[in-house]
């Protein structure tokens, strides 16, 4: 049965425009029938452990000689790696916080990127090489291609880097910034753009909900 793994990582809660439009994507999976299944991991309701051993970056046939991770911790990871490796397709909320990712997205990567086991090492394979991976990017601010902060999104590249070059799977990435506009008066003129940005993602993002898999 396709199986898509979705993964929220907003604090906003209900408010969150990156929940709003993951979900968009997910009641349209869930829409095409009962075979089309979903697993939700929210990183801010139930967030990961940090890495606190080096050693857990590595596989136990690369790791230091005596190396012993704390065999509970090793235990979860084993289980996010999991539960990835059985998904179809990969939908991720990442907000961009700070110009780069929630911290507890962040710590979902470092569980996942293991050389030897999700990303080739000494001639292992792309285990999830081919399966499509959404990203759905939404900013407070604006960085349109151009402009003096053009550069200052660090979120969306380092998903590409481990999802799309690191793992194989080909990145859509979906957009929606300007956020913030609705709520600070300084950016009242950008809130129809942003109305329509977010209409857009929406939109883009109900249509692949609809047809990814």
């Amino acid at each position: 049965m396709p199986h898509l793994l979705q993964l929220d990582s907003s604090i906003s809660g209900a408010g969150s425009k990156s929940r709003q439009l993951t979900a968009a994507f997910a009641d349209a999976w869930r829409a095409r029938g009962p075979e089309h299944t979903v697993t939700h991991r929210d990183l801010t309701a139930d967030p990961l452990p940090h890495l606190l051993d080096n050693e857990l970056h590595w596989p136990p046939h690369l790791r230091a000689p005596g190396a012993t991770p704390p065999a509970d911790v090793e235990a979860v990871q084993a289980a996010v790696i999991a539960e990835l490796l059985s998904a179809d397709v990969l939908l991720v909320g990442a907000p961009l916080y700070n110009y780069s990712l929630p911290s507890t997205l962040k710590v979902w990567v470092d569980h996942v990127h293991v050389p030897g086991v999700t990303t080739p090492f000494d001639g292992s394979a792309q285990p999830l090489a081919g399966r499509p991976a959404v990203v759905v990017s939404t900013a407070g601010a604006t960085y349109d291609v151009g402009s003096p902060t053009a550069d200052w999104d660090h979120g969306v590249p380092v998903l590409d880097i481990v999802l799309g070059t690191a793992f194989g799977m080909p990145v859509t990435v979906v957009k929606a910034t300007r956020t913030l506009a609705a709520r600070l008066e300084g950016m009242a003129p950008e809130r129809t753009r942003a109305d329509e940005e977010f209409e857009a993602a929406r939109a883009r993002l109900a249509e692949l909900g609809a047809t990814l898999g």
